[in-house]
Formats: structure tokens, sequence, C-alpha cells
């Protein structure tokens, strides 16, 4: 047999068949998921089989590429249904991005539910806010948050249109007390059943019109299981993002109201309005895979008037889709184009619909036909490259930032004229330290280091033309440093642009070997690159993996806190000190014996301490991007940061 990948199982499958297991077999299913995934597996048409051993088959059923219902997966042992390699199997394969409600894209206020629980636990308004501005001279550390082990009740009453209703707010506290619980145990101990509570929650979000916190809960069940299964890929950082939003998202459902409570629900179809006629011209085309299986490509282009928008095509198939569907016609009217070729060539389109965040519509009334395309040296692409790198910085920032709200346009995109000057390394590889006009050092990373894709090749070929003048395209990471992943580029000799993802530069592109060569630094440069916020983000970070005893067995951390409120930074230093006291903060009964953790009250310390590390790091990457004279030392202070809408910092 072939190895096989298994399909994607939708989130009440798996969460359905965990729970139908008995206590004993529950203990049994990590182990269980561990054994399954060395085995080997096939594919027949819509079903992959999975050989539990020399007499026992397990099938799943994915018509469609997805296993929609319990009785799709089927076991062959003696102990079937009521087995573990049921809910093994499930628990194994990718969770499924369940299919969007019909009410959700007008996401109308459903009735009233009279078993409706209290909304998620509070975080209480003396929680320090991360980006509080405190009063000059401020270097007294706030106070730390009380611990809610209650949260209010909530009257059964009918809500007012721009609140959420009772079965929202019992979606949005068991989205809470899933992700609180995940937060308790860590990577180590969030294991099958803690992963199938979350898919619960995400499931009874989704029917409640709430599929941004669905979303989050899906999140995180897949970097759970790629921390756990060691897949080189996983970032802890990723994982504390995706916690937080799905805490964050939970927390403010009963607290949002109007526009904001809009957000907070998100949207379960992504909404797209006519635009009318638009003369697109193609800028560049990129390969889209991601962690949950799907591949494919996305091509952007430019309207006359400067606007960017993108036509992409992306489904279950991975990397080897991903190169694939480069090659293929762009589903977008009448057009025979390639997503390659539109990248150099233009549109003209009659019909056209767009969403919020750029993304084109390929709807029936769409007309498109092939029109000639601009070179980057020409309008309208050129003026892409005109705008200061800093004002380009500080509006993808607005985009990229970790808790960013959805629909809420922009592009992540930095267009920039630079000289590569050679190859650094790094803790986590190398990359390509280049200068922008204006004399900022920026660092190119690779986007995607899978082999199969050109980008990692690319950019150590480039490393070896120090002093070659580029134009590139980029997606902005947010560091305390200038950093980009390197998308596209003018090619070497200026004939032409190069996909870095999908074309191949080889050693003849390059200009002379004999090209001056200049010195890189070892270390990365900016404003923040001395702070100590890390201080607080490390705590932050060894949290998710350890959990919360990990993080209550520290020592004291009065010293760091202390050189933190010496850096201006004596929020920090208030949420480090209670999130310290929190962890390890351990009640008894009248007999001496440990009561259970006040697991909500740890999650609501940690959710602000990680909002606001991102609110700073934030301000401390667009600090970075100035030009000119280099900014203090410790980069700014709280006065500084700034203020994201809508979270219990």
């Amino acid at each position: 047999m072939t190895a096989a990948p298994l399909p994607p199982v939708a989130p009440e499958v798996t969460a359905t068949l965990v729970e139908d297991l008995s206590p004993r077999l529950r203990k049994r299913l990590d182990a269980a998921v561990t054994k399954l995934g060395s085995r080997p597996t096939h594919r027949d048409g819509d079903t992959v089989t999975i050989a539990v051993d020399d007499d026992t088959e397990l099938r799943l059923h994915a018509p469609g590429g997805v296993v929609a219902t319990v009785d799709a997966i089927t076991c062959g042992c003696l102990l079937a249904p009521a087995c573990v390699h049921r809910a093994a199997a499930a628990s194994a394969a990718p969770a499924a991005d369940p299919a969007p409600e019909p009410a959700a894209e007008s996401a109308p206020d459903a009735a009233p539910d009279p078993a409706a629980q209290p909304a998620a636990p509070t975080v209480p308004d003396s929680t320090p806010p991360p980006n509080s501005t405190p009063s000059p001279g401020d270097t007294t550390p706030p106070t730390a948050p009380a611990l809610a082990t209650t949260p209010p009740s909530t009257p059964v009453t009918v809500p007012a249109p721009d609140e959420a209703t009772p079965a929202q707010r019992e979606a949005a506290a068991a989205l809470w007390s899933a992700g609180a619980a995940v937060l308790e145990a860590g990577v180590a101990g969030a294991g099958a059943v803690a992963q199938a509570a979350l898919l619960r929650a995400a499931h009874t979000a989704r029917l409640r019109q709430l599929p941004r916190g669905a979303s989050a809960a899906l999140s995180v069940v897949t970097l759970l299981r790629a921390a756990r299964a060691g897949d080189p890929s996983y970032c802890t950082a990723d994982l504390v993002t995706a916690l937080a939003e799905l805490l964050g998202t939970a927390h403010r459902v009963g607290t949002a109201s109007g526009a904001e409570l809009a957000a907070v629900r998100g949207r379960a179809r992504r909404p797209y309005s006519p635009d009318g006629s638009l003369r697109l011209y193609g800028l560049f085309t990129e390969p889209v895979v991601t962690d949950s299986g799907h591949g494919g490509a996305r091509t952007w282009v430019v309207t006359a008037d400067g606007r960017l928008c993108t036509v992409g095509d992306v489904a279950p198939g991975g990397v080897g889709r991903a190169l694939g569907v480069a090659d293929r016609t762009v589903r977008l009217g009448d057009t025979a184009l390639t997503h390659r070729e539109l990248g150099r060539a233009g549109l003209a389109v009659s019909g056209a619909t767009v969403s919020p965040d750029g993304r084109l519509g390929a709807g029936k009334g769409v007309k498109a036909v092939t029109a000639r395309g601009a070179a980057w040296t020409e309008p309208p692409l050129a003026a892409l490259w005109e705008t200061p790198p800093a004002e380009q910085a500080a509006r993808a920032l607005r985009s990229v930032s970790r808790y960013a709200e959805p629909d809420g346009g922009g592009s992540d995109l930095l267009f920039l004229d630079i000289e590569l000057l050679g190859a650094v390394g790094e803790s986590g590889g190398t990359c390509l330290l280049a200068r922008c006009d204006g004399g900022v050092p920026v660092r190119l990373a690779v986007a995607d280091d899978d082999p199969a894709l050109a980008h990692r090749d690319n950019l150590m070929l480039l490393a070896t033309a120090p002093g070659t003048r580029l134009r590139i395209i980029g997606r902005l990471v947010p560091a305390p440093h200038p950093r980009l992943t390197l998308l596209a580029c003018s090619h070497p000799t200026g004939e032409s642009t190069v996909d870095l993802g999908f074309d191949r530069l080889s050693r003849a592109d390059l200009p002379d070997p004999g090209a001056p060569v200049h010195s890189a630094p070892d270390r990365p440069g900016g404003p923040g690159t001395e702070s100590p916020l890390h201080l607080l983000e490390r705590r932050v970070e060894q949290t998710v993996p350890a959990g919360r005893a990990a993080l209550g067995m520290l020592g004291d951390v009065t010293a760091e806190a202390r050189r933190l409120r010496r850096a201006g930074l004596p929020t920090a230093a208030g949420l480090l000190t209670a999130l310290r006291a929190s962890a390890a903060r351990r009640e008894r009964d009248l007999f001496g014996r440990l009561l259970p953790a006040d697991t909500d009250g740890f999650a609501a310390h940690w959710l602000a301490a990680a909002r606001y590390t991102a609110s700073v790091a934030e301000s401390l990457c667009a600090a970075a991007w100035e030009p000119g004279p280099a900014a203090p030392t410790h980069g700014p202070t709280e006065a500084t940061a700034p203020r994201p809408a809508g979270s219990p910092r």
C-alpha cells in the first residue's frame, strides 16, 4: 500500500465520536491516534483505507472530499462501532472548515434560547489595558485584575438588534471554556479529548452565526495537532496568536454591540459588491499552501486607479495542486490566460464584483477579455513604488496585525527598490539582507520553505549577487526590525519580472560576480531590538507548550518587572507580576485540600498579556521602518503604543 493523506473530517463528526467513547477508551485515545499515524493507508476514489493491523481495516468515506457524517467512518474490528479506532482516525485527520450556514450572510438575530448560559468570563475593568497611556512619571504598576470565578448571570430576554443573542452568548462561553482548558493543560496535555471539545464548540458557534469564533477554534486545533506531531513548520507564536484570537473573540461576544459585534461575529460568506467595469493590470502570482492541506495560486492585479485586487484558485491538494494551478486558466469571464500569464498581462472586466479584501468574484455575470499589461515602471503599477517605505509599512501593519478585524481591507504587501547586501545567518536559518531607498536595512526571508517551490533556491541565489539593484514585492513580517517575505522581484537583467515561488533563477541570470560587496551586520538594527518586551513575551509563550502549572513553578519575577519599568513599560511589569501570581495561586478548602484551579481567571490574565505584547510589538515594528537616526534604545514607551480596538487589554 502507498501512503495517502487522510481526508478532512467535519468538526461535529470528530466531536461526536470522541464524546461517545467510554471514559476508559478516552484515556487510550491519544495512543491510538499515534498508532494510526504510523499505519499504511491508501485511497480508492472517495474512500481512504487505514490498515489497523493485518486483519482489520478502517475506512473513511469522503464524498466531495470531506467526511461529513459519523457513519462515513467504519471499522472492521470486533468492538466496532464502539471502538476507539473511529475516533482516533477522526482525530488524526485534518479538521474540515464547515460549509457556511445559509443564514450567516445576513446574520439575523435568533430567538432567545431558554437554556442560555452565562457569557464567557469578563475581564474586569481593573485589568490594566495594555494600550493605556500612563501619566507622566508613572512608575506604579497597575492593579492586577481580579480573578473572575463566577461570571455574572445573563437574564433570558429578547436582545436588542445590536446585541448578541442568549444562544450566541452560550456558544461564546463554550468557546472560552474550551480555549481556557487548552491554556490550562498546554500542548502536552491538550490531546484528542481537549481538541474534541474545541471542535464541538466550533460547530456550535458556527450554527449560532459566530463564524469568526468557530474559525479561531479550528485554527487552534490545527496548530495543536501540528505541535503534538512535531511538524517542523509549527511555531509557538502562531498558537499564541490563535489562542488569543479565540479567547478575545469569545470574550467580546458578550460585551460588544453594533458594528463591533458584527466584526466579532464575523462572516460565514465573503460578501461581494458590484464594481462595474474594471481595467486590470497583472502584478505577480504567488503559490498558496495552507496548513489545512489546501493549495493553489493567487494572482495580484491593479486597477486603473491603483487599487490592489486578487484572483485566486485554492482547494484541497497542497503544494502539488499549487504548482499545477499556476498554469491553469483563470476563473474569470472568458479569458484564456493562466494565472502566471495574468501576472504579466491585463484584463478588461465588465460586471465585476469585489469583496472588501479585494478578491474578484467569478459569477456568471462577470465578463473578461485579455488586454495589454503594464511594466512595473509604467503607470498605474509604478505608483506602488512611489510611497515611502515607512508609510507602506504602517498601512501593511494594519492589515497583517495579529488581531486585525476581518474584512478590514488593505494589503500586507510592500513595494521597494533595494540594493542587495548579502546573506546573514539567523537562529531560524539564512535570510537576505538588503538596503531600500532611504537607507533602511531590510531582511528578506523565504515565503515558503517547501522544497517543491522555488522560494528558497531563488533567495539563496540572489544572496550571491551583492550590489544588485532590484525592484521587489514582499509581505510584511511584524518584527522589531524591517523584515519581509520575498514574493516577486524584477529580473536582475531588468527585462522582466520573476514570481519567486514559481520561476527559478539560474546563475546565468545574475550580473557579473565582480560587483562590489557590502558588509552585512550580524544583528538587525532598529528601535525595538533592545526592548525588554521579550521578558513578558516569553512568559506568554511558555504557558502554551507546558500549561499554567509550568508558569506557576517559575521563580520570582521582581527583577524582570523592575527592568520593564525602567524601560518605560510599567503596564508590562504589572501584567507580568499578575500573570505569574495567577499561575501560582491555588486555594485550599477547610481540610487543606487543593481546590480546582481558577482557569478562567488565569485565562483572563494571559489574554491581557498576549494582546498587550502584540500591541507594543506592532508599535516597535512601525518605528523600525522610519528612516533617519535610530529611535531611543528601548523603542517607544506605552505612551506611543497603538490602540487596537475592542480587546480586554
